[in-house]
């Protein structure tokens, strides 16, 4: 019987304020390099769930900093089986208010630098992310937060942007008529690494402020931004609790559990053996026999 292991990544702290029980803070390694820190693994009721700070401790990080790679490879090798992200976005639209949260379902990759694949000279692979977010989690994930007194939105588009400034107004009015709904700096290449792992990705936002198009207000600033996401943690942690508690027993086979199945292009025989053993926790089901 397949069972769930929900990893998490958010703010720090964010697992501190969970109780969760038989907690361990554990430092794991990978073959990508540091991830953003440890994990903490431990137990809500029945589920298993790990948990990162996408930031590291304090917030040392800033988005283009991230070891995205390792995050996700370190989730992986903890055995996650599905993958929640929790992020503070800004809003494009009216009715995505300041205080809610939206399941985000598209996405629009506008990162630049940073390492968006597992896969590379020497091993190929193309997974399809059509859809990048995963339909079941994300509805679990939403009703959760709306459970805990959220209002939630069922779908927008993200716009990931590099960062680590705001938009100028002339961005902000441009990613509007692209059709994105939420701005922020995380989501990609989380989403797709994400895929490539063959993790099920759910993207709960939390909407910290309305983004500079709207032309009559002064533009987005750090502080409320954070205010916002301290008003709304104890909100977040809930919906964590409570997705725990809606999950059904078994946790029955998703599309993207087996997104590499036809996926790796590059002949066993013509692959590098160095990036074969690397990718060992996060392809490793496809690539053991025919390495």
């Amino acid at each position: 019987m397949a069972s769930w292991h929900i990893g998490v990544i958010g703010g720090s702290g964010l697992a501190e304020g969970i109780g969760l029980e038989d907690a361990q803070e554990i430092a794991v390694s990978s073959p990508f390099g540091e991830p953003s820190g440890p994990v903490t693994i431990g137990r809500i009721g029945k589920v298993r769930f790990t948990f990162l700070a996408r930031h590291g401790a304090g917030h040392r990080l800033s988005p283009s900093a991230i070891n995205y790679r390792a995050n996700i490879d370190v989730m992986k090798r903890c055995g996650v089986t599905d993958l929640v992200a929790l992020s503070a976005i800004g809003s494009l639209r009216e009715e995505l208010a300041p205080g809610q949260f939206v399941a985000v379902d598209q996405l629009i990759d506008r990162t630049s630098g940073r390492a968006h694949s597992f896969f590379g000279q020497g091993l190929v692979a193309h997974v399809s992310l059509a859809d990048p977010v995963c339909p079941r989690l994300s509805a679990l994930v939403a009703e959760a937060a709306r459970k805990a007194g959220g209002t939630v939105h069922d779908k927008g588009c993200y716009i990931a942007i590099e960062g680590p400034q705001f938009s100028t107004r002339a961005e902000s009015q441009m990613y509007r008529t692209w059709g994105a709904d939420v701005i922020g700096m995380t989501a990609m290449p989380e989403a797709r690494l994400s895929r490539e792992a063959e993790l099920p990705y759910a993207l709960l936002g939390m909407v910290t402020d309305y983004d500079c198009w709207r032309e009559a207000e002064k533009g987005v600033e750090a502080a409320e931004v954070f205010a916002v996401m301290k008003a709304n943690a104890a909100r977040a942690r809930d919906a964590v609790k409570r997705l725990a508690k809606a999950l059904p027993e078994t946790r029955e086979p998703s599309p993207i559990d087996t997104a590499l199945d036809h996926a790796i292009v590059t002949a066993p025989a013509a692959r590098d053996r160095k990036l074969v053993a690397m990718l060992g926790a996060v392809a490793g089901r496809v690539l053991g026999e025919n390495a």
